[in-house]
């Protein structure tokens, strides 16, 4: 058997139009300087309490909690809205996937619980993965206790298992799980971002995916 956890942001799920405009306006409604698009970028996988403090450097706790509560009704205002579509590709790499009988699925965010099942739900793939970890119930990424609780639920080990994702704070939370680290291209972090944190392989297309996850875990 083998376990394959996916991130959602950037990776399954393409957001960076939602999500830049919601830090975007949730900033400028509470009166904080309005973080460039790059910066935006960079905090993508990780929790969004962390998230709100290093896209406003310097500010108190109190502060924190008044931009992160900005954020999260702006995101769940427009959520409700505009529904962010899959990657090409994507449904055709589950299904390829899943065709195999020996492959668990599971999925690691950095996105809120509810957020992340919600977001699952309106596209009509959650029953595809045994577990949906998230900072709820688990440490934040880099930490790797989100993988560990998805390998834990699936009885699969690290040898076994590969995280897949497009930033760098995936690499380094597989890294520091001891699994396979794949990257892919088309989400928030740059190829080179996503190799000098430990990337076993980048990927640029979807398409290449279900055969970048045999290389890796037949190596």
């Amino acid at each position: 058997m083998r376990l394959v956890v996916f991130d959602l942001d950037g990776t399954l799920i393409n957001s960076e139009a939602l999500i830049i405009e919601t830090v975007r306006e949730s900033f400028a409604s509470v009166g904080q300087a309005i973080p460039t698009d790059d910066a935006i970028r960079s905090i993508s996988g990780i929790t969004a309490r962390d998230a709100m403090g290093i896209l406003a450097p310097g500010v108190d706790s109190d502060r924190i909690d008044v931009i992160l509560n900005a954020y999260r009704a702006t995101y769940l205002q427009k959520a409700g809205l505009a529904r962010e579509p899959m990657f090409d590709g994507a449904l055709e790499a589950l299904d390829r996937l899943q065709a195999d009988p020996e492959t668990i699925l599971a999925v690691a965010t950095g996105k809120g619980h509810a957020g992340a099942i919600t977001l699952l739900e309106r596209h009509e793939i959650i029953g595809r993965f045994s577990s949906i970890q998230t900072p709820a119930h688990n440490r934040g990424k880099p930490d790797p206790q989100m993988i560990e609780t998805a390998m834990d639920k699936a009885g699969i080990g690290r040898e076994a298992t590969v995280m897949i994702g497009d930033t760098s704070h995936d690499m380094k939370m597989a890294r520091n799980a001891g699994v396979k680290a794949l990257g892919v291209s088309w989400g928030y972090h740059s190829v080179a971002d996503l190799e000098a944190a430990g990337a076993h392989l980048v990927i640029h297309r979807m398409e290449e995916l279900v055969d970048a996850v045999d290389k890796l875990l037949e190596a």
